[in-house]
């Protein structure tokens, strides 16, 4: 698309901005890079127990709001997990249980509340201090938008072009499943939906589309007072010529969209689905969009936690930092509402599975990007595919019923698990996962360097060790996560850069060890130095190095 012609669309649709764009970025234009976000699918989290959605079975926005205080009460300490940022999984008008096909994109779901709600939510939040991301579906609708019901209705129709048609199936290989003939009957054509007939893709090379994007997305960011976008299946906005995804197209569009955001909001954040490979996600980084899952290391981090060994992991991070330099850009999970849940993954609900989850969960923690966990990750929710069955109910407490998530019925069964696995069992536990959570988080958000410190990879001598290292602004932490599930004593570091004779401890911030005491060398370095006595199986120990 030519951006004179999506200039010209614009101010024809009066969505010229009056603000002009931030060159630069202070610390509350890079807010996300402290922050850490804690995916929220409303329909499962939390059904209101007043108003007029209350007991329906269903979650929703005021349910929601009514459970804040667990996720952050806005006070120091206290028993909340900690999160300071949200991201709402769809919650625009939908025929869906997911609201993936949306039908109107400025209007909260009738399940979910009402705009005025969202607005109480985002108030209620930013009294915590917390920020709100949602989800925004810019590469379809659903088809029974009323955009495409138009289009589809007649050739003639001034809509038509607002999707992408083909009279017949281009030869697009293993692409010709994305082209359907639901509307063939009224205009002979086929027409492009790369997920599903459902949800047929929106033409970009319309420039009164792109407009109509603008739009919408100002509505959220300016009218509604949402702080940001998770952006679904954007690598798919552009296609050209059978090739589906990060087409250079894709990516000029979310370049101008980018400068959109920010002249209407300097603080709004953008963070993209590009699940593909890093080489793949650093295009996008940062002048199309913020930031990017990195998607491949979410799946390195499992894989070596089930396999007892960080050396890819290891490798995985060093490969990170040669693509993205010191700068970190990218946000990191473990699995989202698309994947096998973590628990699952990390084979079930069993105190060798809780053990796992917790190392991989401080991985993620004291890892470089910014740092997103999938509701119920933090109690060791399971399921598996289908969909739904990622989806389920909260388990908020032993109600095999009902999991303390509604009065009523709920839209779906909790897991068989919910007696044994629930925030109301695990919190005042000291030893549970939600517990481990809320201490890793608060270790984070209490840590400069854990957050925005540089990254390197140490060798500790050790096949069942993983080690890092952070720096920022002076101060270093170490980082040594035992992979395996035995205890290992006999390892060692070599580090440098201290004073001849220097006298060098580990201050111990997380994990179960005791710190040990070194002497540097002539030369100013360490050689062999063991900075706890032991590192027990799956732990993590998180040491400040102090002089």
């Amino acid at each position: 698309m030519h951006r004179t012609t999506l200039a010209c669309a614009l101010a024809a649709t009066s969505l010229v901005p009056s603000v002009a764009h931030a060159d630069g970025h202070d610390e509350n234009q890079d807010w996300w890079k402290d922050a850490v976000f804690y995916e929220v699918f409303v329909r499962s989290f939390a059904d209101s127990t007043e108003g007029p959605l209350a007991g329906d079975g269903v979650g929703d926005i005021p349910g929601l709001i009514e459970r804040l205080d667990e996720l952050n009460d806005g006070e120091p300490g206290g028993d909340d997990l900690g999160v300071t940022a949200l991201w709402l999984m769809p919650i625009a008008q939908s025929p869906s249980y997911h609201g993936y096909d949306v039908v109107d994109y400025t209007r909260i779901d009738d399940e979910y509340g009402t705009n005025d709600d969202f607005k109480r939510l985002i108030a209620e939040c930013e009294k915590r201090g917390v920020r709100v991301i949602v989800d925004l579906v810019l590469n379809h609708c659903s088809n029974e938008h009323p955009w495409f019901t138009e289009a589809a209705s007649s050739t003639d129709s001034p809509r038509h072009d607002w999707f992408v048609w083909s009279d017949e199936k281009p030869d697009w290989n293993e692409n010709l499943h994305m082209w359907h003939d639901h509307a063939k009957q009224e205009t002979g054509a086929y027409y492009f939906g790369f997920f599903w007939h459902g949800m047929p893709d929106l033409n970009y090379d319309n420039p009164f589309v792109s407009a109509a994007a603008y739009d919408i997305s100002r509505t959220w960011l300016d009218d509604l007072g949402a702080h940001g976008f998770r952006l679904d299946a954007i690598r798919h906005l552009i296609e050209r010529d059978g090739v589906v995804a990060s087409t250079p197209e894709t990516i000029e569009w979310l370049e101008d969209y980018h400068k959109y955001l920010r002249s209407i909001d300097p603080e709004c954040f953008s963070v993209g689905e590009i699940w593909g490979p890093t080489s793949e996600v650093m295009q996008y980084i940062p002048n199309a969009l913020d930031s990017a899952f990195e998607f491949q290391l979410a799946s390195t981090i499992i894989e070596s936690v089930n396999a007892g060994d960080g050396a890819s992991l290891a490798e995985h991070i060093e490969r990170l930092n040669d693509s993205y330099g010191d700068s970190a850009p990218y946000s990191t999970f473990l699995t989202n509402h698309d994947q096998n849940r973590l628990m699952s993954e990390l084979g079930g609900v069993s105190p060798d599975g809780f053990e796992k989850n917790k190392l991989a969960a401080s991985i993620l923690l004291t890892l470089p990007g910014t740092p997103f966990l999938y509701y119920g990750e933090e109690i060791g929710m399971t399921g598996t595919k289908p969909d739904p069955d990622l989806r389920v109910p909260m388990q908020w407490t032993a109600d095999v019923a009902t999991a303390g998530f509604t009065t009523g019925e709920p839209w779906r069964a909790p897991n068989e698990d919910t007696a044994t696995v629930n925030v109301e069992s695990q919190k005042p536990a000291r030893n549970s996962l939600w517990s481990h959570y809320q201490r890793m988080i608060d270790l984070r958000l209490s840590e400069p360097t854990l957050r925005r410190g540089t990254i390197e990879v140490v060798d500790l001598g050790s096949d069942a060790l993983l080690g890092f290292r952070r720096a920022h602004e002076g101060d270093e932490l170490l980082v040594i996560a035992n992979m395996s599930d035995r205890t290992v004593r006999d390892f060692g570091i070599d580090l440098d850069g201290f004073d001849a004779g220097e006298r060098v401890r580990g201050e111990v911030l997380a994990g179960n060890a005791r710190p040990g005491v070194g002497r540097a060398d002539e030369d100013g370095s360490l050689k062999g130095w063991q900075p706890v006595s032991r590192v027990r199986g799956r732990d993590v120990v998180v040491l400040r190095i102090e002089r």
